[in-house]
Formats: C-alpha cells, structure tokens, sequence
C-alpha cells in the first residue's frame, strides 16, 4: 500500500496524522477547562466533588494523546522533536510539570491519608488547566510566529534564548492563540458538563459560565486569526528548499488550498452552533452542543495545521537564522522509516474505535450528587 508513495508522499501523510492527533488533543482540554471552573461551579465540597469526577473521568485521553502527539513527531519529525523540546525546555517541562500535578491530583485528592487536603490539590488542577492550555497554545502558535533557533550543517540544533522557549508567550500573536485555547477549553468543558451532569444547579452556573467564556475566547481567535491572515509568512522555494518572507502568506494558503479554506469555515460554524445551541435551547440541544463544538475545534486546528505546513511553508520557522527554519522535507525522518510506520499507522482507526466505545461506556448515563457514594471517587 505505502511502497509505491514517494518520500514527499509519506511526508505529506504524516504531516496529516500528526496534525490530526494535535486537534484531537485540543478538544480534550476541555478536562483541563473543568478544573479551571471548579470553585466557580461546584459552591459545595460535594458539588466539586462531582465535577471533578465528571472530567476526571477522561484526563486520561488527554494526557495519553499529548504523549502520542510527541511520540508522532518524535518518529516521523525528528529535528523538529529535539530542536523544540531539546531548545525550548523551560516551556516544555512547565506542561510536563503541569500534567505531573495533575496525575498526582487526581490519584490521592480523595485518599484517607491525603495529609494536604483536598483543596490543595484542587489548586494543582487549577494549575494544570491554567498552565496546560496557555501554554500548549503558545507553543503552536510558534508555527506561525517562529522561534529563537540555529541548525549547523551536521544537524545540531542551538537555541539562541536563554529564556529556553518561554518568550514565545510574551508575543501577542502567541499569547491569544494560548488565551483562545484557554477559555475554549472552558466553553467546551461547559458543553459537556450539559451532557453528563445531572444537577439543576449546577447547570444553572454552566449556562452563565458558557457566556463569561464565549466571549473572551471569541475575542482572543479572532484576534489571533486577524493577526495570522495579515502578517508576512515564512514561504520556501519548492526548487531550492530557501526559506523567505511572504506578505499574507496564510491568507494566500486559504486562498490556494481551498479544501482547507472550506474545512477553516466549517470548524468554525460548528464552534459557534455548539455555543449558541444551548444558549437558544438547553433542554433540547444541550447533549449537542459538545458534538458540534467539539467535531468544529478539530476541524478548525486541523485547517490550521494545515496552513502552518503545506503548501510550501516552513512549520517551524526560525527567526534567528531563516534557513534554519523547518519544513515537512528538511526535518522528516527516512523515506525507510516513515514507510514502516505508516502500515503501523493502520491500526489507528482500531483504536479510536476503541476509545469511542470507552469514552460511550463511561457516559452512558449522567452522573449525580448520589453516584459519589457507589463509584471510583477522584
């Protein structure tokens, strides 16, 4: 099947799935949002209890996509795995540090012996919904933006900031991007909460709390977006692999790769259905709304993997030393390797088969105040 592509071909097809596993991995920090609203629905230590339970119940999928998604670039984009995560470590053990707090939370929050208590951990997933979100946004917002690296000629890697990856969050286009994620996180949180909570009042302060995020996260895309669409992109020459400046280079790719443009729309409309759905009709489109929205954030930051790579445009650029920057061609693993890891790749609808009969299982029905006394209690 994969013996007769090209090592252009591969490249393309692991650009896509690695894209792929990136928006799944957006959409399920809605686990992350929920613990950023913990005090602001649960009133009650049982009503956090049972919110923390609700999303509890998948921090799981979340923290197993982020290692697939580094594993992915790790093996099929590898001097962009070690010049990012080996440059721009300060940024990246902060998420890993994030996540580290969040397992131990959620594994010793309920304990009989937790000589913390309950509320310093609660403060641990704040942490981690706060960090996790901001940050992961910022790093991909860095696709667009570049960052402070230089490549020798044997393939070496040296970051030129002693910052180490951090200053990626001080750029405005970045910081919206992460703040976008943030409060997306939190909108998709409410959606779900619609879902798979069974309790008037809290429900009640998800409706308002839908509100209070929508708007800020809307502000925060769109400035992102109009930011992306009108700055100069890092282009490259398809004969000499040069890298140069674009004027409206992404906006130029919508234009030129219309399917992606159509899927850009499309994710965006289903965002914004799933918000307003709700707020029109809870009662009848309130087990919707984390469909739409969630299948429209997927959709949406695939479309924009896909401006940040394709199209003869350098995914990682550097604005240290122009050259430098990666593309999907300089920075890919051996047309051997990603061939070989392509026929793995062909289990992957099995196990997302497998994950949706789980993720069924576990909300198969809502969760109440009374289910705290007879399950697993995090």
């Amino acid at each position: 099947m994969f013996e007769n592509l090209s090592h252009l071909a591969l490249q393309h097809y692991w650009w896509i799935l690695v894209s792929l596993l990136g928006s799944i991995l957006v959409f399920l920090l809605f686990v992350q949002g929920g613990q950023t609203l913990i005090y602001q629905l649960g009133k009650t230590e049982s009503k956090r209890s049972l919110i923390i339970n609700t999303v509890g119940s998948k921090w799981e999928f979340t923290f197993t996509t982020l290692v697939t998604f580094g594993g992915a670039f790790f093996a099929s984009f590898p001097l962009f795995y070690s010049t990012s995560f080996g440059g721009a470590y300060w940024v990246w053990i902060i998420i890993l540090f994030a996540f580290i707090i969040q397992a131990v939370s959620y594994e010793y929050r309920s304990k009989p012996d937790n000589f913390l208590g309950k509320k310093v951990f609660d403060i641990f997933l704040f942490i981690n919904g706060l960090l996790a979100t901001i940050l992961l946004g910022a790093a991909v917002g860095t696709f667009f933006t570049g960052s402070h690296f230089i490549i020798d000629s044997d393939r070496h890697s040296q970051w030129t900031m002693a910052t180490r990856g951090l200053e990626a969050a001080l750029n405005i286009q970045n910081l919206s991007l992460g703040l976008a994620v943030l409060f997306l996180s939190r909108v998709l949180a409410c959606l779900y909460f619609f879902k798979t909570i069974d309790n008037d009042e809290i429900i009640a302060d998800v409706k308002k709390q839908l509100l209070y995020n929508a708007v800020p996260f809307l502000v925060f895309f769109l400035l992102f977006t109009a930011l992306l669409l009108l700055k100069d992109g890092f282009a490259v020459n398809p004969a000499t692999g040069e890298v140069f400046m674009q004027p409206f280079k992404y906006f130029k790719n919508l234009v030129e790769m219309p399917l992606v443009a159509l899927l850009f729309l499309v994710g965006v409309v289903l965002v914004l259905a799933g918000i307003i759905l709700p707020v029109v009709s809870y009662v009848k489109h309130g087990n919707k709304a984390i469909v739409l929205s969630g299948l429209g954030t997927v959709i949406t930051v695939f479309a924009l993997f896909m401006l940040a790579g394709f199209n003869n445009t350098s995914f990682y650029p550097s604005v240290s030393d122009l050259q430098s920057s990666l593309t999907i061609v300089n920075s890919s693993s051996s047309k051997y390797t990603l061939k070989i890891m392509s026929y793995v790749s062909l289990f992957i609808p099995f196990v997302l088969a497998y994950i949706v009969f789980v993720w069924r299982a576990i909300n198969n029905k809502k969760t109440t105040l009374g289910d705290l006394e007879n399950e697993h209690v995090y």
